[in-house]
């Protein structure tokens, strides 16, 4: 639905992708205006704060991967390749 109303509107890039693409914040017409002494600049802070505040509460946990040194990885490799010739000569 359309409207002949102009709205000032905030858009706020996502920090999590994952999450969300942008969050739009749509802001009071009285919220900007002189009288209200808030600046313009204060209400942008707030909704970047709110936007990663979310993303950081309802993202997903990144998995942890597990990463081993080289070396630590080739003699792990190498033993376990070990116990199965072990295990396939004892069948």
């Amino acid at each position: 639905m359309v409207r002949g109303i102009s709205r000032r509107v905030i858009v706020v890039d996502s920090p999590d992708p994952h999450i969300f693409e942008q969050a739009i914040f749509i802001i009071r017409n009285d919220a900007v205006s002189d009288e209200s002494g808030v600046p313009s600049e204060q209400i942008v802070e707030q909704a970047v704060r709110i936007a990663k505040n979310y993303a950081h509460t309802h993202g997903v946990s990144p998995h942890r991967k597990i990463s081993l040194p080289p070396w630590l990885a080739a003699i792990l490799g190498g033993a376990a390749i070990g116990l199965m010739w072990l295990l396939v000569y004892l069948i």
